[in-house]
Formats: C-alpha cells, structure tokens, sequence
C-alpha cells in the first residue's frame, strides 16, 4: 500500500492505493472537530486498503475552511457538497463501484447526500452514527432515513452517548435498503477498540463480495 496526499477541485485528503487493487474504491471522512488524519479513519483507510481497495481519506469543507472548531448547521448542506465531489473525484480514479461513509458528522452527511443522490455509492459506512445529542433522546437525527435507498453498515460502540444500541437498531428499521448492525462492546463514540478485521468481513458480506 502507497499513501500519498491528494487535491483537486476543492477535495483535499490523502490516498490509499493498495498493491493488489480490485477496482472498488471508499470516500471516508470524519467526524466533528475532526480532519481527514483522525486515527479512526487511517486505520480504517490502511485495512481496506490492504484488502484491496483504493481509499480516500478527505477533509469536509469547513474544515477546509478552517483548521480547529466544529461544523455549522448554516454549512452542512456545503459540506454534503463536499462529499458529492470527493466521490466524483474518486471514481475517475477507480473503476469499480465506489463506497462512502464517515465518522459521526461526516457519516451522517454521508448519509443524507445519499438519501439526496440515490446513485452517490454503492454503500455506506457509518462509523458511530450521532442518532441523538448525548442525554437528548428525543432529538432525533433521522428524519431521512425512509428516503435511503442505499445499504449501509452502521458500526456502533455499546458505550455510544449518541444513541445506545438498542436506540439504533430500532432507528434503522426504518430505512428501506439492506442494512447491517455492528456492535463494538465496550467502545465510545470514538470506536478506538474497533477491530478492523470484523468490520471489513461484515462489508464484504453486505456487499456481497464472494467469499476468499
């Protein structure tokens, strides 16, 4: 696997291209007060890279836009924009399917740009999905769930203060598509003990890869 930086047409990150490529490409970002270099993503990155995937790892606008400090809400369709164009970029990379998905905000923003794009990736991960603001269970964040037509994988932490397993399980019954549940016991919402190798396997089942 090679990492090299990666700019062009307002999308900035890092590219993972492995040694033995099968064609498939993932688009990851991060989550707030966060940038492309968060040990979750580059993990992440590094994994799927090795098994084959071209990576990218991108910086949302408002982090382009500023290097410490949250996400607005009078920006996120703007960084939902972003994410539009860091998949277009890397499907001129690679000519297979491309996948997408993010941490926290970034994987909610995912989300909603495919909800809004039905053809924007082939699926979706979404690594600590924010169901609710911690201690505000009835702040849902998911009111475009039904429009979501893309399968996604949603990885979760048992100890997660934006949303508890169950909370979530329930959320995504609500969402059209083929979706998968991946409970990391004992994780917060930073997912630091995630085990990169169970969550690949479950990607690969939900996207149907033939089994090695």
């Amino acid at each position: 696997m090679t990492i090299e930086a990666f700019e062009t047409a307002g999308v900035r990150g890092f590219l993972h291209r492995p040694l033995v490529p099968h064609g498939d490409a993932v688009a990851l970002t991060h989550g707030a007060g966060s940038n492309a270099n968060a040990p979750l993503l580059v993990r992440m990155a590094s994994a799927f890279a090795e098994a084959g995937f071209v990576v990218l790892r991108y910086d949302l606008p408002y982090r382009m836009a500023r290097a410490t400090g949250p996400p607005s809400p009078a920006t996120s369709a703007q960084d939902r924009e972003g994410i539009v164009r860091a998949i277009d970029a890397l499907r001129k990379i690679s000519a297979g399917r491309v996948f997408a998905g993010g941490h926290s905000y970034g994987g909610r923003q995912t989300a909603m740009a495919a909800a809004e794009h039905a053809e924007l990736a082939s699926a979706l991960l979404l690594f600590s999905y924010p169901l609710h603001p911690p201690r505000k269970r009835d702040q849902l964040r998911t009111g475009f769930f039904p429009d979501l037509r893309t399968p996604a994988l949603f990885i979760h932490g048992t100890r997660d203060p934006f949303g508890s397993i169950e909370e979530l399980r329930a959320a995504i019954a609500a969402i059209p598509a083929r979706t998968d549940l991946l409970a990391i016991e004992g994780a917060g919402h930073e997912l630091a003990s995630a085990p990169a190798p169970a969550i690949l396997a479950r990607f690969r089942a939900l996207v149907c890869y033939p089994e090695k």
